[in-house]
């Protein structure tokens, strides 16, 4: 088996095609084709079958890429890891984030590494820790920043280094009807929305006292969240920092109940079996350090008008 098998079988995986992986590879179609032919020949299964959709792995191609791409992620970051060592800059440097650090650590941070690593080429894909998660254990992403989730177990695969706490609230609009509301049974009736998905939105909301969310909308998207707490009766459980941020001081606000959340932590999340590149350590160190630059408290990096 060879490394450039790895390397097309991969390819033709995440492209979905053989015609767009031998694009993206700048090798001949007839020729990569033939490369996975041989890595099937080697493992006396069939890797790929053709679908009206495109080209998709097998059960055998599924098992086998789990352990391929991690394998050619391993080996891409070895070569990345000898020329930084060797005084070069060049390289890969693949981040996910939720909102909140995308507001308050990554812009200091990427401007912050930038002056060190100005040459090596960053991703930065926002998204929430249930769908960022199974990207930092298989290697896609370096690294995560984002909060721990309630309920969460703990996974041996990903090691986990808090940065900064996040009082949770309930928050609504300015001027909401239950803006007042002194107990969480008064919101029993509410649609909620959630970042996550019902299960931790539900496991919160118990512990105040209540039997879940009646009605929920998950919403992964930070601006439609904000716009539609903004222009409905909709609640959500959220960061009291979530009020800090300039799109939302304005129109909303916390409704003030007399049941506390135990607050969430954010840190940072990597592959605990597979050592960062300089670059990625770089980045990591950064982060870290930006965001225990935040203020301690909630409250005092919000802003009461």
């Amino acid at each position: 088996m060879r490394l450039t098998q790895i390397r097309d079988f991969v390819a033709v995986v995440d492209a979905g095609s053989i015609s767009s992986a031998a694009r993206l590879l700048n090798v001949s179609q007839p020729g990569l084709t033939k490369s996975i032919g041989s890595l099937e020949a080697e493992l006396a299964v069939s890797l790929l079958q053709r679908t009206s959709r495109g080209v998709l792995p097998t059960r055998y191609g599924r098992a086998f890429y789990a352990r391929a791409r991690a394998a050619h992620s391993e080996l891409d970051k070895a070569q990345q890891e000898l020329v930084q060592l060797a005084g070069g800059h060049t390289g890969k440097v693949a981040i996910g984030f939720g909102p909140l650090a995308a507001a308050l650590v990554l812009p200091r941070a990427v401007q912050k590494f930038r002056q060190q690593y100005p040459t090596v080429e960053l991703r930065l894909l926002e998204g929430f820790a249930h769908a960022l998660m199974p990207l930092t254990r298989d290697e896609t992403l370096d690294m995560m920043i984002g909060p721990r989730l309630p309920g969460q177990r703990s996974d041996p695969s990903v090691r986990y280094r808090p940065i900064f706490s996040n009082d949770q609230i309930v928050v609504g609009r300015r001027g909401h009807p239950l803006a007042r509301a002194r107990t969480t049974r008064a919101l029993a009736e509410v649609c909620w929305l959630s970042f996550e998905p019902r299960a931790v939105i539900d496991r919160v909301l118990v512990a105040l006292g209540l039997n879940g969310a009646r009605h929920l909308i998950q919403c992964e998207s930070l601006n439609v969240m904000v716009a539609l707490l903004a222009d409905t009766d909709m609640l959500a459980v959220t960061s009291r920092r979530l009020l800090s941020l300039p799109q939302t001081g304005a129109s909303l606000l916390e409704i003030e109940t007399v049941e506390r959340m135990p607050p969430m932590t954010t840190g940072l999340f990597t592959r605990a079996d597979a050592p960062l590149t300089p670059a990625a350590t770089a980045m990591a160190k950064t982060l870290v350090e930006i965001g225990r630059e935040l203020p301690l408290s909630d409250a005092a990096a919000v802003r009461r008008p």
